[in-house]
């Protein structure tokens, strides 16, 4: 049998294979060649000057550098929270484990305005923290609290099954050789969850570079201050100018695309740092 043949392990690949790559293209790679295309139709100049005005920039800064920060804080707490959830019995371990999966379950729109009620003046959260001076909702720090709480989910879900498949010998082995609890956690545990870790950091931060329903809400929408891009977008298309739309997304996927490559480009350079490329 040849090398070629052999490769095919199912019946029907080349069917197989075809109907994948319509479906993707209908999907994915049509839709974003006509956001392309559409950009270009606006000439380089009102291009750039429709992805570059100020407000836009504003925007740029918000949503990218918001959902990065997210995306950081997520990858802490979130790999905590897996930990405790994998690790350790208490008594209603399964409702938290449940509550994990509620903003995939919890309409966007709904979470936004729960979280704005919470953080407002007079929420339950907000306040306790008037009389510190601090103020969440309708600021961005407000938009950050919406994006953790979007990406919390990824981080634990990515996670946690890495945890669980790691037989905790290797860290007793580690004790016993004259390692404290944390070496122990940097130099065994780390290692093997930070190529999980780095998927989850990126799932968490793609995901929080284009939410909209949960942000909207208590984000204030003040321009130059709180407005986030995918709003941009919103209001672009609201005023009929959809090549000005298609602009701003054009770069959102550009600098998307870059930022997730990276971290692709990291995720893989870790497995292969500690023996677990595939």
């Amino acid at each position: 049998m040849s090398a070629a043949r052999s490769l095919r392990v199912l019946p029907g690949f080349g069917l197989s294979l075809g109907y994948t790559v319509a479906y993707l293209s209908l999907i994915v790679l049509i839709p974003l060649a006509a956001v392309f295309l559409k950009a270009g139709s606006l000439g380089f100049e009102h291009f750039w000057q429709a992805a570059t005005s100020p407000r836009v920039l504003a925007s740029y800064r918000l949503s990218f550098g918001a959902s990065l920060i997210a995306a950081l804080i997520n990858a802490v707490f979130g790999l905590l929270l897996a930990w405790v959830l994998v690790r350790y019995a208490f008594p209603g371990k399964r409702l938290v484990d449940a509550l994990v999966d509620l903003p995939f379950a919890l309409p966007t729109a709904v979470a936004g305005i729960a979280l704005t009620a919470l953080y407002a003046k007079n929420g339950w959260v907000g306040q306790i923290l008037e009389p510190w001076g601090i103020q969440v909702a309708f600021t961005p720090l407000g938009v950050l609290v919406a994006l953790i709480f979007i990406g919390l989910p990824f981080v634990v879900r990515t996670v946690q099954p890495i945890l669980e498949d790691l037989d905790t010998e290797y860290e007793e082995a580690a004790v016993s050789l004259g390692a404290n609890r944390w070496q122990a956690f940097l130099h065994v545990v780390l290692p093997t969850v930070f190529p999980a870790l780095l998927t989850g950091f990126a799932m968490a931060f793609a995901r929080a570079v284009g939410e909209y329903g949960s942000v909207i809400f208590i984000a204030g929408n003040i321009p130059l201050v709180s407005e986030i891009t995918p709003l941009m977008i919103i209001t672009k298309l609201e005023q009929y100018d959809y090549a000005g739309a298609t602009a701003i997304a054009v770069v959102m996927l550009i600098f998307s695309f870059i930022l997730l490559l990276i971290i692709n480009g990291l995720q893989a350079w870790t497995a292969q740092r500690t023996g677990r490329a595939r």
